[in-house]
């Protein structure tokens, strides 16, 4: 770990009170060494982290870490706590605190050394050295392997605790103690367990939930396997070792790579943090489900929204997590379809779709020609959204045996004209069929054919059967019935529609219940010729969705004092992401005081939205904030519309805040808190 750490980047007195202080701490030397170029940019980036899952694990350990693009290099910074900082551990706060920052493309030498840290935190031996360390010098060497765990703890001041045994001397003793304990003798075949191990970083979680799983497996005298599957790549696993294992451990928090490797066989699936925190747990409970005979069926168990970790969840949590998969993978296609059309049609003009081939016809130097070019390329983008939808909907529930009939139901839909209704019912038709289809017992010696040949079969054929023979024709008709009442929408009803989407938009802010309605706007534009009415309520969606974050910029300009220091940081980079139409950038308001932003937000959101419908505001893209103003439809009076739901949210804000007793200067909580109490996909693409 040469270079990553010096004694400059370790503060063994660190005086933060909370992690996003913490963070800053430590960063703050790495941007005194050049190795992070935007302090802001890099705390916001390790604050989106820390969204996904808290970065806190038992045993007083703090490990907040991301990719940026504000890293020149991997770097890694260490604090030392004696009041001990909340990392969201289940066992209390931390006193060992690790930054590490990687690059956006660190290579896989980089993260393989940062993998090998995160592997080191396990052994208590290392962390107990950490501990009792006095010298930074000798902490970062430490750390960077240079000195030994014994050897470190050797220049700590006479009365130090001493540091623990080994970690592996206690797993070997165990292990040979469970052996006895169990009958199992060395002329025995030891119980056999696979395992694989992801996060969403894939830097620190990854590694660690894989040692934490080894050491258990030596303790309880299995031999285990792990696959890590981590940013660095993955080598898979021998199928020999597979095929010889008794059962499989899933501990991970994004898909599982070639999963199908895993089928017919007892299977447990959690999330990562369980992998660290209860492995000996996970490898009991997988021993008592191949002891019962327990195993997964054609494919193994656990898709990503069904896993055995979540089985608490009810069906209509299941059906969320299953509309919004397809919808995460379909949004990418309107933004890119949507913003080519209305580039087409203002470089071509309103004539560009009637224009021919480019195929055909194209004239280098001819705006016309570059219109229909962008023009005809974003119909094509388009024309993926409703099998996209379908497809990535039965993934959710099915896994990769539900794309191919979802993607078949989807481009049926189209062609039947059921539109994005029918895709909706195509994709979870398909996820059906294809989890009905692996529950069916088959012989082993079938298995291999099944996910390339017999599910794709059988479940395209009953999924076509289905849109174009059964329910294809009652969802067109619900579908034109549809398009037939948004087009008739006038008056009144156009301006109650304007106002309920800004309620939704501002409700949740990129939630789910935000997505509903972008995705109501963007299917009304998703084809060529869109009508009025649909670009209305597309105009309208965008429009109240920028008002959150632009609203709790203003406050913060206007009326600083009622904010912490932190979130008047926040509040500078609201300003963008607002004109971006980005809502996410108030999550930090409004997970530090929902009751006083979220409703500011709505009734700011609703206004706008109202006030768009009312001056007929019309817009062919599905994103881009500000930045398509040209491509609006009464641009003048739609900014105003804008103006108004921010001037009315942050009147709002300010005066609920205003009647409260304010907490002191600087205290509150910060982005890093803010993101961790709402949570956000980083994978999935931002709607609103």
């Amino acid at each position: 770990m040469s270079e990553m750490i010096t004694a400059d980047l370790v503060d063994l007195d660190l005086s933060a009170e909370t992690k996003e202080a913490a963070a800053r701490a430590l960063a703050e030397r790495m941007v005194t060494l050049g190795r992070v170029t935007d302090l802001e940019g890099f705390l916001a980036d390790v604050a989106a982290r820390e969204a996904q899952m808290p970065t806190g694990l038992d045993g007083g350990i703090g490990i907040p870490h991301c990719r940026s693009e504000h890293v020149t290099e991997p770097t890694l910074g260490f604090g030392r706590s004696a009041a001990g900082i909340d990392f969201g551990a289940p066992d209390g706060p931390a006193d060992l605190i690790f930054l590490i920052a990687a690059p956006a493309g660190a290579d896989d030498a980089h993260l393989t050394i940062l993998s090998a840290l995160a592997r080191q935190l396990m052994n208590a031996e290392f962390t107990s050295a950490l501990r009792a360390v006095d010298d930074a010098a000798a902490a970062a060497a430490l750390i960077r392997g240079d000195k030994s765990p014994a050897a470190a703890a050797s220049t700590a001041p006479e009365g130090s605790e001493p540091a623990e045994g080994s970690q592996n001397s206690v797993a070997v003793s165990a292990a040979a103690s469970a052996d006895t304990a169990t009958g199992t003798t060395t002329s025995e075949r030891p119980f056999r367990i696979v395992a694989v191990t992801s996060c969403p970083t894939g830097i620190a979680h990854t590694y660690m939930a894989a040692e934490s799983l080894e050491n258990a497996g030596r303790e309880a005298g299995v031999e285990l396997v792990v696959e890590t599957q981590g940013s660095a790549g993955f080598t898979r696993l021998d199928p020999a070792v597979i095929a010889a294992a008794d059962g499989v451990i899933f501990a991970h928090d994004v898909p599982v790579r070639d999963k199908d490797r895993f089928a017919g066989k007892p299977t447990v699936d959690v999330g990562v943090k369980a992998g660290i925190n209860k492995p000996a747990e996970l490898i009991t409970e997988v021993r008592g489900k191949a002891a019962r005979g327990e195993v997964s069926a054609g494919s193994a168990p656990g898709t990503p929204v069904e896993r055995s970790g979540d089985s608490a969840e009810g069906y209509g949590t299941k059906l969320r997590k299953w509309l919004m998969s397809g919808v995460s993978y379909m949004v990418p296609f309107v933004a890119a379809g949507g913003l080519l059309i209305a580039l087409g049609f203002a470089i071509g003009g309103y004539t560009v779709n009637k224009a021919p081939s480019v195929m055909d016809h194209f004239m280098w130097t001819q705006a016309d020609s570059w219109g229909a070019l962008f023009f005809q390329i974003g119909v094509v983008s388009f024309g993926f959204l409703v099998p996209v939808l379908a497809g990535y909907i039965a993934y959710g529930m099915a896994d990769r045996p539900g794309l191919v009939p979802g993607f078949v139901g989807g481009a049926i839909s189209l062609t039947i004209n059921a539109g994005f209704l029918g895709g909706l019912a195509a994709g979870l038709i398909a996820g059906g069929v294809v989890i009905g289809i692996q529950k069916v017992k088959i012989p082993a010696a079938l298995r291999g054919i099944m996910p390339v040949v017999v599910i794709p079969l059988i479940s395209a054929a009953i999924v076509g059967f289905l849109m174009f023979v059964v329910i294809g024709k009652p969802i067109a008709s619900a579908q034109k019935g549809m398009t037939d009442w948004l087009n008739g929408l006038t008056g009144t009803n156009a301006v109650l529609l304007g106002a309920l989407l800004g309620l939704m938009m501002c409700f949740d802010l990129g939630g789910p219940v935000n997505k509903v309605a972008y995705t109501f706007a963007t299917a009304g534009i998703a084809v060529a010729n869109p009508s009025d009415s649909a670009m209305k309520i597309m105009a309208a969606v965008m429009a109240a969705g920028m008002v959150p974050p632009l609203a709790m910029a203003l406050a913060t300009t206007v009326r600083g004092k009622l904010f912490t220091q932190t979130e008047r940081e926040n509040g500078k980079a609201a300003w963008v992401l607002g004109a971006s139409f980005i809502s996410e950038g108030a999550i930090p308001f409004a997970a530090a005081d929902p009751l006083r932003v979220i409703p500011s937000a709505m009734v700011g959101g609703a206004i706008t939205g109202s006030l768009s419908m009312v001056f007929d505001a019309t817009l062919r893209a599905p994103h881009g904030g500000i930045f398509v103003v040209p491509l609006i439809g009464n641009p003048f009076l739609y900014l105003i519309a804008i103006a108004a739901g921010v001037c009315v949210s942050a009147a709002l804000v300010v005066l609920l805040k205003g009647m409260r007793k304010q907490a002191p200067e600087g205290a509150g909580t910060g982005v890093a808190d803010a993101a961790t109490a709402t949570k956000v996909d980083p994978k999935e693409p931002v709607a609103a």
